[in-house]
């Protein structure tokens, strides 16, 4: 897949980093080799990061003729009209077949260029307002990671990025090669992209800390059994009304959704590495029924667990 990433002077660099950092580990890890990318900037000159680092030997903008996937990981804070130039570029890639991705404030280009339609669109919570007068045919997310439409992506701000990033990797190349790149990355392997974008109150320092954290804990070790709220509430040592709300100011999800989306995940990964029949897999990620887990399997990603495992498996 031909990656290729739009830098533009003032540009901040992790920004600019987030996508290069992810795609590249892909390539590094031997998951595909054929992943390949390609900074480029309006004319191929060089640009001068926010931090003051010079960049140079950058692609023009002819490389977005050959590209797969055209990303645009920001755009200026204050928030300049995007030039006819940029916009129609965009718009030549998507009808071109390319899927554009907007990270950050670089949803601003990709509302521009109309790719979108009247589809909805996120950026950086601070920036919402700003999109939806700017572009008011377009439904504003303000509160989602990411939306992902198939041919076009946007993401809210900063570390956002890394979760739209890692979410491409996941549709193209499968669950267990998203995991391995957050792994190295050190970093989490799967938010789903209607979580809120920011929270009432800190997360956990680290894996494990607090009662809601040691509950999820558990839980994922115990996804073939019946889990249910208040099941994970006593785990916690807190009434379930309580826990339900100190669950979703931690992860801004509930936690029955949070139990079905992983076991979704876990279901990902059987298809992917093991031989388990469909039963099998249902069974041990805690579905009641394989009806029940074909339903929510398709559901959730629009094809069902064979077709998904024939996708990601020779």
């Amino acid at each position: 897949m031909n990656i290729v990433v739009y830098a533009f002077s003032g540009i901040t660099l992790f920004h600019l980093a987030a996508p290069l950092l992810v795609f590249g580990e892909v390539r590094r890890q031997g998951l595909a080799t054929d992943w390949r990318t390609t900074v480029f900037s309006d004319d191929g000159a060089p640009i001068r990061s926010a931090e003051g680092v010079l960049l140079d030997d950058l692609a023009g903008a002819e490389a977005v003729a050959t590209a797969d996937l055209l990303v645009l990981p920001s755009w200026p804070a204050d928030l300049p009209p995007v030039g006819d130039s940029l916009a129609t570029l965009v718009r030549e890639a998507h009808d071109r077949g390319a899927a554009v991705a907007g990270l950050c404030l670089g949803a601003f280009p990709v509302a521009a260029s109309g790719v979108l339609g009247e589809r909805e669109i996120v950026t950086h919570w601070s920036s919402s307002d700003d999109l939806a007068v700017a572009y008011p045919a377009l439904p504003v997310q303000n509160a989602a990671l990411y939306i992902d439409h198939g041919d076009v992506l946007t993401s809210a701000g900063t570390a956002s990025a890394l979760d739209a990033c890692l979410h491409i990797v996941r549709t193209r190349l499968g669950s267990a090669a998203a995991a391995n790149v957050a792994r190295h990355l050190v970093i989490a392997p799967h938010r789903e992209g209607d979580q809120a974008q920011y929270i009432d109150r800190p997360l956990p320092e680290h894996e494990g800390a607090g009662p809601v954290a040691e509950a999820m804990d558990w839980a994922l070790a115990h996804l073939d059994e019946q889990l249910d709220v208040a099941g994970m509430a006593e785990r916690a040592h807190m009434s379930t009304r309580n826990f339900a709300r100190r669950f979703r100011e931690t992860t801004g999800t509930s936690p029955a959704k949070w139990i079905l989306n992983r076991r979704l995940d876990d279901a990902r990964r059987l298809l992917e590495t093991t031989g388990w029949s469909i039963d099998r897999i249902a069974t041990s990620c805690g579905f009641g029924s394989t009806v029940t887990f074909r339903q929510n399997f398709t559901a959730a990603f629009a094809t069902t667990p064979t077709s998904y495992r024939r996708r990601f498996t020779g």
